[in-house]
């Protein structure tokens, strides 16, 4: 058997791009992306897809080209997860909440050759260039500008635009073939928040693996409908860019997830999925939130920060569904994450110092470890942390949590963000989820403080700020004080006019 080799006819390199060829053939005429009174079918976005491409290798983009995009979710950014790889480049999504120094940073190390800005973000994109013409970048990326595509504003930053990008290209161009599944087709920056910002490379091979295995989880089918409330910035949206060709499904595309526009979109196109983070909940819940109904199910996958158990009951309430167990078990169990996904060969808990798996108990906290298809190739020029994050034939997640009996894993706290008190350690989620149950607080962090002594100890950042009265603020500290140990409690409180953002902030 050994004497067989790989042929073309029975090994081709795994990519998520090839999904879109097939959707094309398959899904042809069916709705692919819609943006305000912007319709697109399979069979155009793919015709657009193989256009752009063209275009980019006749601007010179060659295999392992780093291309950025700094832009919300529209039509364009989810056509170049499939465009830019079509050309043999590696897309470089940039977060559109950082500011121009981080932007900066990223377009310098990444080393960009192409950087293309929606009209949202001129002001940020050309903040960013002007700090890399000042320190000396020798190679600043050209620039291609990208309007709304429903509204075009005429706004312009460089000499290029994306419409004529897609224009000028040829659908029938010759593109490169992927030689290596092994290659990048992504490029993702961590958000930096206590270190400089490290470049998380995916590989084809990855991704493919990590769509095909939510799409198997989840239950996606080809008459899903796709609201697009997880930024595409974020790990390509989940691998969703990608899944959504997979099943022939549609994306609906919105520029900013605000509470009306998501309730609106949700009942104009009869959405039935949607990703978020758990923060995207607590906003949907202000107002009159918490009292709608929706006319059919939204079944919703949320990941990030471990969403406090009394915020998913909240939302389930108004039709966002999870699963089949009964309510208060099933938010729970979210509330735990779960196990390992179908692209991981494994997921642990062990011991940092001794890579010792800890019991399952639920109790005893370790670092959680996974290995297998879906992990990152490694950070980009940074032999040191691609050391300290690969350990032992497993990668540190930097999420420190516990197994339960059944095997579901439940994230404690980022690593970074245990407060250290006495010798004692204290998960900042745990003191969260406390003030959760409350109905006046719409979120909550908790942060460390300096303390006389020398540890730390824990601090309170709620939401809504004035409209917490000091009796559901006294409230909150009864049911808290049974809950806590005495050295759990927050020493400070303080609130806030604004949602606290995503507790990859809190640093």
């Amino acid at each position: 058997m050994d004497q067989l080799p790989k042929r073309s006819a029975n090994y081709v390199p795994l990519s998520p791009v090839g999904f879109l060829p097939r959707a094309n053939a398959v899904y042809g005429d069916r709705a692919s992306v819609i943006y305000g009174r912007v319709r697109f079918t399979w069979r155009q976005t793919y015709q657009r897809c193989r256009r752009l491409a063209s275009t980019l290798l006749s601007l010179g983009v060659r295999r392992g080209d780093v291309i950025s995009v700094l832009a919300p979710n529209v039509p364009a950014m989810y056509e170049m997860h499939f465009a830019v790889p079509m050309a043999g480049a590696v897309l470089n999504t940039i977060n559109t909440r950082l500011d121009a120094g981080a932007v900066a940073t990223i377009l310098r190390h990444s080393g960009a050759k192409l950087f293309f800005v929606d009209y949202d973000y001129v002001r940020l994109a050309s903040d960013a260039l002007r700090l890399l013409a000042a320190d000396g970048t020798p190679a600043v990326p050209l620039v291609a500008d990208i309007d709304d595509i429903d509204s075009p504003t005429g706004a312009r930053l460089g000499e290029l635009e994306y419409e004529a990008l897609v224009a000028h290209g040829d659908p029938d161009a010759e593109l490169p073939p992927l030689e290596d599944e092994w290659d990048a087709v992504t490029l993702n920056y961590t958000s930096g928040t206590t270190s400089a910002p490290k470049g998380v490379v995916y590989s084809h091979r990855g991704a493919y693996l990590s769509t095909t295995s939510l799409l198997l989880q989840w239950g996606v089918t080809t008459e899903s409908v796709y609201l697009w409330t997880l930024p595409m910035f974020h790990c390509n949206g989940w691998t969703f860019t990608w899944g959504m060709a997979a099943r022939g499904g549609v994306n609906v595309c919105i520029r900013d997830a605000r509470p009306a526009d998501i309730y609106r979109t949700i009942a104009r196109h009869r959405v039935t999925h949607m990703c978020c983070a758990p923060v995207v909940f607590s906003i949907l819940l202000e107002g009159d939130g918490a009292t709608r109904q929706l006319e059919t199910p939204v079944h919703v996958l949320t990941g990030g920060a471990p969403p406090p158990a009394a915020l998913l009951e909240r939302v389930e309430r108004i039709g966002f569904k999870w699963d089949r167990l009964p309510l208060p078990r099933r938010a729970r169990l979210k509330a735990r994450q779960g196990v390992s996904v179908l692209s991981l060969a494994d997921a642990d808990v062990k011991n940092a110092d001794t890579m010792v798996s800890v019991p399952r108990d639920g109790k005893t906290v370790g670092e959680i470890v996974l290995r297998g298809n879906g992990v990152m190739k490694g950070y980009l020029n940074n032999p040191e942390a691609n050391d300290n994050a690969f350990r032992g034939g497993w990668f540190l997640t930097g999420d420190v949590g516990v197994v339960h009996q059944d095997g579901y894993i439940e994230i404690k706290d980022r690593s970074k963000d245990v407060i250290i008190s006495g010798g004692e350690n204290i998960c900042s989620k745990e003191v969260e989820e406390v003030l959760f149950r409350h109905p006046a607080v719409a979120d909550a962090a908790v942060v460390a403080m300096p303390h006389p002594a020398g540890a730390r100890r824990p601090a309170l950042l709620s939401y809504p700020g004035t409209t917490l009265p000091n009796s559901a603020r006294t409230t909150c500290s009864r049911s808290a004080r049974s809950a806590w140990r005495a050295s759990w409690f927050p020493r400070r409180w303080r609130s806030s006019e604004r949602y606290l953002g995503t507790r990859s902030e809190k640093g």
